[in-house]
């Protein structure tokens, strides 16, 4: 953590009357934990929700700008160079004359939107490699067709290129590469607005909401989505499936940034409106590329759980893992999660069983996440805190699955 943040929590602190001890019984953390967040140690969100949560403040107010920290290791450089062609593609030199692009052969529109459409398969199979492979060719043809194309074909092209920004935007995020990914929706978004695709525009609107939420920009997150929910909210009895997921996704994503914000009736409103969405659906809504995510009572339900995961509420998340909507029997009639939002509402399980002294439950939940999602799990910071947390808190010698797992999220056992 950094040593503003740190010192941004003790200043509130002592504003707020409390001593360490005070802070810590106010916010249900341990001591050691307060003093730790004071000492400008690692932390998780979850921690920072409930010291904001108790000293009366948002989130975003205990954060402070400061000078980066030297990156230590090779990861950075590593991500760097397996990205290497992708950003070459997606973010070319620029001068006085035309961007030093390399030059692609122009695809045909249709093309193009096939080839999102197979690379957007790969990325839900979570074969992230394939994706990086496919995309620069995908950024280059769709570049090309635009700037040779005109009238109506030029537009076909551009709505192509938007869909394939839009991907690109979404793996980056995944992967947090967060610089691309930004640039990637930000292009999408115009080039969608400009060819009068509002619904596409809005959908890129969910993933850079996904994006700031990544970066912890909690207000922007919120406001940027609250604000386009509002710009596109349908009239519910004549709005078609799509028009229902995206705006319940904006919501979605409002309720998770004003969670995470400390601004819990914000939070609540948000996911009101995102479980009438999902309510006027009726079941989990998955027809790509009308709509990029899925989205549907299911998902409404799962998000939900996740607000109590953040505010510690660990019984709550496990007596609703299984149940209403996210049941087997719900299943059938509304459709299950997607892999993504089921994997990440699985983690959520995970944690409330450390937190409860339950470390094998937790692990069974890992080591299914791995069979299932062996590459999404590896780049999940959340499942990394977990195995951590068991490593830490296990009285017992680690089992092999233990330390199978730590290896394999890069956990020193």
């Amino acid at each position: 953590m950094s040593k503003g943040l740190a010192e941004n929590v003790r200043r509130f602190r002592r504003a707020a009357g409390f001593s360490q001890e005070g802070l810590a019984e106010e916010a249900d953390l341990s001591l050691s934990t307060v003093r730790k967040v004071e000492q400008g140690g690692q932390i998780s969100m979850d921690t920072l929700a409930a010291l904001a949560r108790a000293l009366g403040v948002s989130t975003a107010d205990l954060f402070a700008s400061e000078a980066p920290k030297p990156v230590i290791g090779e990861t950075d450089e590593a991500n760097r160079r397996s990205q290497a062609e992708l950003r070459r593609a997606l973010m070319p030199p620029v001068g006085l004359s035309a961007p030093l692009s390399e030059p692609g052969e122009a695809g045909e529109p249709r093309a193009v939107l096939r080839g999102v459409q197979d690379a957007h398969s790969l990325y839900q199979q979570d074969r992230y490699s394939s994706v990086a492979r496919a995309l620069p060719s995908l950024l280059r043809s769709s570049e090309a067709a635009v700037s040779i194309l005109e009238g109506v074909e030029q537009q076909q092209a551009m709505i192509a290129r938007a869909h394939a920004l839009l991907l690109a935007g979404k793996y980056l995020t995944q992967v947090r590469q967060y610089d691309m990914a930004y640039f990637a929706l930000a292009e999408a978004i115009r080039l969608a607005r400009e060819t009068g695709q509002i619904q596409l525009a809005a959908t890129g609107v969910v993933g850079m909401g996904w994006l700031l939420l990544r970066q912890d920009r909690f207000d922007e997150s919120e406001q940027l989505a609250a604000q386009t929910a509002e710009d596109i909210e349908p009239r519910i009895s004549q709005a078609t499936p799509a028009e229902l997921a995206v705006w319940g996704e904006l919501h979605l994503r409002v309720a998770a940034a004003a969670r995470r914000n400390n601004r819990q009736d914000v939070a609540d409103h948000a996911r009101r409106m995102a479980a009438t969405a999902g309510g006027a659906l009726g079941r989990e809504h998955t027809e790509f590329p009308s709509h990029w995510s899925a989205f549907g009572p299911a998902t409404a339900e799962a998000k939900a759980v996740e607000d109590l995961a953040l505010i510690g509420d660990h019984r709550g998340v496990l007596r609703r893992a299984d149940e209403g909507p996210l049941s087997a029997k719900a299943a059938k009639s509304i459709g299950r999660l997607s892999p993504n939002n089921y994997n990440r509402h699985r983690l959520d399980v995970a944690s409330a069983y450390v937190s409860l002294g339950s470390h094998q439950d937790a692990m069974d939940e890992l080591i299914s996440l791995r069979e299932s999602a062996d590459v999404w799990i590896t780049h999940q910071p959340m499942a990394r805190r977990v195995m951590a947390d068991i490593l830490r808190t296990r009285k017992r010698t680690l089992t092999a699955d233990m330390r199978k797992m730590a290896a394999h999220l890069g956990i020193a056992g």
